[in-house]
């Protein structure tokens, strides 16, 4: 896959685009390695991706950052537990309903 320097064709490094907070959203050095974020209206960093991996991250009304998950398996959940009980309940919906599904495939 051909990095977005590589695709525009840029030779002046490092390439950096920003959004109108000022916020670097992409970030691209010679030697090929890159970095993309996303930031929330309080200029929070919510998503952060890489040539290595990715991480997330979710914040209370304060600031403070509640909830974190990377690519490598590492997760910190300080949400209230109702959030996160209510989120592991969604994916129990899901699971079962993929199930369900894959069951239907199979026996047709």
């Amino acid at each position: 896959m051909r990095t977005i320097a590589q695709q525009l064709k840029i030779t002046d490094f490092p390439f950096t685009v920003e959004d109108k907070d000022g916020h670097v959203i992409y970030f691209e050095s010679s030697d090929g390695y890159w970095e993309k974020r996303e930031f929330d209206a309080e200029g929070n960093e919510v998503y952060s991706e890489d040539s290595d991996g990715w991480c997330k991250s979710e914040f209370d009304a304060e600031g403070n950052e509640v909830y974190y998950e990377d690519s490598a398996g590492t997760i910190f959940d300080k949400r209230p537990k109702g959030k996160a009980i209510a989120k592991v309940e969604e994916a129990r919906k899901l699971l079962k309903q993929a199930e369900k599904e894959l069951k239907e495939v199979r026996s047709e």
